[in-house]
């Protein structure tokens, strides 16, 4: 019997470490991944905005030439 308890002991430390495993991992991807989609986000915010302030450039000097 404590052969028997001494295995499900084993197999369930092991588990609970695999378990930690993959959620470390989990999160590193995730990380990752905001990282990626911020620098996306803040290069692309600055190409929008340029284009905005042509548009809104283009708008004025339509307006004032009428």
């Amino acid at each position: 019997m404590d052969k028997t308890l001494k295995i499900m002991k084993t197999l369930f430390s092991r588990s609970k470490s695999k378990r930690g495993q993959t959620l470390v991992e989990y999160a590193l991807i995730l990380a990752f991944i905001s990282v990626v989609a911020i620098s996306v986000l803040i290069s692309l915010g600055q190409a929008i905005r340029g284009t905005y302030t042509k548009i809104s450039a283009s708008l004025a000097s339509a307006q004032s030439s009428h």
